[in-house]
């Protein structure tokens, strides 16, 4: 796979904690201040930047093409204003290259705009190999994986895997639908809407084909501290 990232970058921000990428989408201004309660470094990807100062927070670094910041000169007073002018990636994408840490969350990078929430995952599909990346919206949260997962899971739990492109799990385990020796494809079978049984759940991918695992956003915290132990 083609990496879209220009060579010539280098990773500008290297957090030894959690970190948020915050965009111009839909945030819940409550969860925001949750995450500074919990030590996440924030930074706004362009108008994210505009989100995070609405909630009235500053955010350690505002990056991208900054075409849709508001009052830049201002914000240059208050934090660090990174200008990436190249325009072969999206304003999230900047943000991933550009940033270093052990599990990164990104809000507002779905809603209002059905292209930004498609170049979204496909930038989760670009990282998922080398980095923990949490999609998180009003509903739900989806963890860009690559290889076997596993976690704790309630019965009748919602536990949806998205195949971002086709892959094939050899084995499952705590799924009311197994998916041994199944293959799911975006433009075929999907995972949609399974439950855990209760219990341990694992999910194991015949390869390291990216996917996503997608629960309901009361289980961030969980999926957080599951990054953080595997590392």
């Amino acid at each position: 796979m083609q990496s879209p990232i220009p060579s010539t970058e280098k990773t500008l921000l290297k957090f030894d904690r959690p970190l948020a990428i915050v965009g111009g989408g839909t945030v819940d201004a409550g969860l925001l201040h949750d995450l500074v309660a919990r030590n996440v470094a924030l930074i706004g990807a362009d108008g994210g930047g505009n989100t995070i100062g609405a909630a009235g927070l500053v955010p350690e670094a505002i990056l991208g093409d900054l075409d849709s910041l508001e009052d830049r000169a201002v914000w240059e007073k208050r934090t660090r204003v990174i200008h990436i002018p190249e325009q072969i990636t999206t304003d999230f994408q900047k943000a991933l290259y550009s940033t270093s840490a052990p599990v990164t969350l990104a809000l507002g990078m779905t809603g209002k705009r059905l292209d930004h929430t498609l170049a979204a995952l496909a930038a989760l599909l670009e990282v998922a190999p080398h980095r923990h990346v949490l999609l998180v919206d009003e509903t739900d949260v989806a963890l860009a994986i690559s290889g076997p997962f596993s976690f704790e899971a309630a019965a009748k739990e919602r536990i949806s895997v998205h195949p971002l492109v086709p892959i094939v799990f050899k084995r499952t385990q705590g799924l009311y639908y197994p998916m041994d020796d199944l293959l799911l494809d975006p433009a075929g079978r999907l995972g949609t809407s399974n439950q855990g049984t209760g219990g341990r759940v694992e999910i194991v991918p015949k390869d390291n084909t990216p996917w996503l695992l997608i629960l309901s956003r009361e289980r961030l915290w969980d999926l957080v501290e599951a990054c953080l132990k595997t590392g």
